[in-house]
């Protein structure tokens, strides 16, 4: 969805808040993925609970909701950097249950994504019909921009995306377009893409494609109230009748039809609404999209909530609900339902039974009532009712007065403004309350109504005007947070969830940060007895930092004494020097069997500490952190060590170099080298190389240890590999190179004689005496990258 014009001037107007940290602007292939975010506890006056929002920055339409590997992923449009629209990213979460949601870097970050980064969707290619897999993980495939569409995928699970053909569009659209959703068809084995258009009148415009990539334009659906962010997919009707269509639009207006796989057909041209809040880009409710790739077969929708928000952050999420099809009087409606998930974040209900509300206070059962994050149920006899209106009373202040009503009136046959008929008598409610978020549903889903309220006070109550109701049934469950469940920056495999003991831990792009005093440590929940344990770790003002293992023991880099050192309360274990440097990352590992503990640094085959120590067989795995500011990334547990046989000790001259698994990432502005201890003459050296973004990877040899001087035979995704060294480009070959692949680049040195191979084929033989021998290492520019099976003979 675009925001513009005068809609944005209203926009701003009416949430009227000052913007924090830093206008909105493009970021880097450099220091992508970006984590911008201020540490939050999500308690923030109004910030709904149980509701997903941003950590910081403005919110609006959801974007590519699906569910790969395990894990559901929610990206949305974002401004990380204000509160209010501007300079679109992707903000990316994900969750192991869509409950519990966790904010993660950026996924499409403008500077670094080419295009418009407008509203979208995104599937799941587990067939690999795009042919964009690399690894052995299903590409992730999302789908944005604007008068046309372009294409971006993730081969990392979601952690990193890559632009598909430098961001050409493979859909271009002759007038004002947005918004593609895109589902597989099976019965025509095809995956087709609706995307709104303004050519001639609002419409839907379908396409189909085999690959993900070629797209055919199919047909047209054209109608007035058809206005961005389409959402189509089939339901059942009544649980396990016939199968129709469904397609919406951002305002939630549908129909109800039949697809062909190629042609969209309404069985009324007259569309009824999902939800009866405030459906506007500035109201309540807006831009709803489904799930896709779901492992259950349920059809779940999330939307945008405009008007939620507070000092630090603008827009929600609607929580998730499952979407069915049903047989009324007056047709097939749409319901809505909250998913059953919401079950973990239940407490203690307290239930009434067969009241009757009179408007007398000491009539009401929610009289002592006060909750900002709950569920109220109940069901009404509106068939004997005298009340001309009943219902409910939320944010009630010690006055009485009340921020919002929830009512239903019988004489117009409404809950909350939303038609709703009394079925055989009884009037059913259900309503989520969160903070500034109310979603009410009446008769299990047949009527959904969305708002924002600012509450300023926690009081519930019932009430019945100008009569009396029997309530049947009544339940207040409150809901606890569902915030803190994951890490945001931190990569590791140990169990969760994790907590400081002592300093203060906080996430940043490149991992946990710990800050204390004196030793501070960050617990995770698994412990482990045998076992390998790494981390990267990288000193900034701390004296010390490392991992923490077996409840007790840890094994930390000291620069202030200048080794790595093995400890535990009461003794230190083992000490060796070590070259220990602020401002870079170390690769820690300890390799613990029984009382045998071996250390190494720096991807060293051989162990620097070797030593014995029975006080503690088993306990947990954490981070250390000693006097100062320090940042540890990467903890894992059993990883492959990084695939190289080059030995030596690797230490960075420029760029930022960590190990996230049986890869080494790099990342820099502009060049980037780490150098192993190895030097070499006459040799062949070859890695796989894979350029994550930006432009360039590769293989550094007979360098000096800064780097000043060197040979560098890199890929760049401009289209060539490339031989050079400092003041000269050796030789240059075209190539086609495209971020996200993994190309196998090998050297062969034989005196001045140079030889580049690019996937077992020759492209540059040269000849250039200017280093006789030097060490070996590897190189990004201007992006990030990921290097493994590094060798040398």
């Amino acid at each position: 969805m675009r925001l513009r014009g005068l809609s944005v001037l209203v926009l701003i107007v009416a949430i009227a808040v000052v913007v924090p940290g830093r206008p909105a602007a493009a970021g880097a292939a450099g220091d992508y993925p970006e984590y911008p975010y201020a540490p939050t506890a999500y308690a923030e006056p109004n910030r709904g609970q149980f509701h997903f929002s941003a950590a910081n920055g403005w919110m609006n339409d959801v974007n590519a909701p699906l569910h790969a590997d395990g894990v559901y992923h929610l990206f949305f449009q974002h401004n990380p950097h204000g509160l209010q629209w501007d300079t679109m990213h992707w903000g990316h979460a994900t969750s192991p249950d869509l409950v519990h949601w966790t904010q993660r870097p950026i996924a499409l970050e403008p500077g670094v994504h080419p295009g418009n980064l407008f509203s979208g969707g995104g599937v799941v290619d587990s067939a690999n019909t795009s042919g964009l897999r690399t690894g052995d993980r299903a590409p992730i495939v999302v789908f944005t921009g604007t008068d046309g569409v372009s294409v971006a995928f993730s081969n990392d699970g979601g952690e990193t995306f890559q632009p598909y053909d430098h961001g050409r569009k493979v859909i271009t659209m002759p007038a004002e377009s947005r918004d593609p959703k895109v589902f597989w068809h099976e019965p025509t084995r095809r995956w087709v893409m609706v995307v709104w258009s303004g050519a001639g009148g609002n419409a839907a415009h379908l396409y189909t494609s085999p690959d993900l990539l070629t797209w055919t334009f199919r047909s047209r659906y054209a109608a007035d109230w058809l206005f961005e962010c389409p959402d189509m997919f089939p339901l059942r009707a009544d649980g396990d009748g016939v199968t129709k269509w469904i397609l919406n639009d951002a305002s939630g207006e549908y129909v109800v039809g039949s697809f062909d796989g190629t042609t969209f057909a309404a069985d009324s041209p007259t569309p009824k609404r999902m939800d009866e809040g405030d459906t506007r880009f500035d109201g309540s409710w807006y831009a709803g999209l489904t799930f896709s790739n779901l492992p259950d077969g349920r059809t779940v929708q999330m939307a945008w909530m405009p008007g939620n928000h507070g000092s630090v952050w603008t827009g929600s999420a609607t929580f998730p609900v499952e979407l069915g099809l049903r047989t009324y009087p007056d047709g097939l409606r749409v319901t809505r339902t909250p998913i059953s998930e919401l079950d973990s974040l239940r407490l203690s209900s307290t239930q009434w039974t067969d009241r009757t509300l009179n408007g007398d206070p000491a009539a009401d059962p929610l009289r002592e009532a006060a909750a900002d994050a709950y569920e109220l149920t109940a069901e009404f006899d509106a068939g004997t009712a005298t009340a001309a209106r009943f219902g409910f009373r939320l944010g009630v202040r010690p006055d009485g007065t009340a921020a919002r009503e929830v009512a239903y009136d019988r004489a117009a046959g409404t809950l909350d403004g939303a038609a709703l008929p009394p079925d055989h008598g009884r009037v059913r409610v259900r309503m989520l309350v969160d903070r500034g978020q109310v979603e009410t549903f009446g008769d299990e889903g047949r009527v959904s109504v969305t708002r924002t309220v600012a509450f300023d006070a926690s009081g519930v109550r019932t009430f019945a005007d100008g009569g009396s109701v029997r309530l049947l049934s009544l339940r207040l469950t409150p809901l606890r947070p569902a915030w803190g469940a994951g890490e945001p920056t931190l990569r590791t495999d140990v169990a969760g969830p994790w907590h400081a003991d002592g300093g203060t831990w906080t996430d940043t792009a490149d991992g946990k940060r710990g800050e204390a005093s004196g030793d501070g440590f960050y617990l995770g929940a698994g412990g482990g007895t045998d076992f390998t344990y790494d981390a990267d770790v990288r000193l900034d003002t701390a004296t010390a930092a490392g991992v923490m293992f077996r409840g007790a023991y840890t094994l930390n880099v000291d620069a202030g004494a200048g080794v790595m050192k093995l400890w535990r309360p009461g003794r230190d274990i083992a000490a060796a020097a070590a070259p220990v440097a602020r401002g870079r990352f170390h690769h820690l590992r300890v390799v613990a069997e029984g009382n045998r503990f071996r250390a190494y640094l720096d991807h060293n085959g051989t162990a620097l500490i070797d030593a014995t120590d029975d006080a503690y067989a088993s306990g947990a795995f954490g981070l250390n952190v000693f006097q100062g500011a320090a940042v540890v990334q990467n903890a894992r547990i059993g990883a492959a060590p990084w695939r190289q046989d080059v030995g030596g000790t690797w230490s960075p001259a420029s760029g930022t170099w960590t190990t996230p698994s049986a890869s080494l990432a790099g990342r820099s502005a502009g060049d980037g080298f780490y150098l192993s201890g190895r030097t070499g003459r006459d040799f062949t050296y070859e890695a796989d190389l894979r350029v994550v973004a930006g432009r360039a990877a590769g293989l550094t040899f007979r360098a000096t240890p800064g780097a000043s001087g060197h040979y560098t035979a890199n890929i760049d995704t401009d289209g060539y590999v490339k031989l050079w060294r400092p003041g000269r480009d050796i030789a240059v070959q075209a190539a086609t190179v495209v971020p996200g692949r993994t190309y196998h680049l090998r050297v062969v040195a034989a005196g001045p004689q140079l030889e580049v191979s690019l996937d077992g084929t020759v492209v540059i033989r040269a000849t250039d005496d200017a280093y006789a021998e030097g060490r070996f290492g590897v190189n990004v520019f201007d992006g990030s990258c990921l290097i493994e099976r590094v060798s040398v003979r």
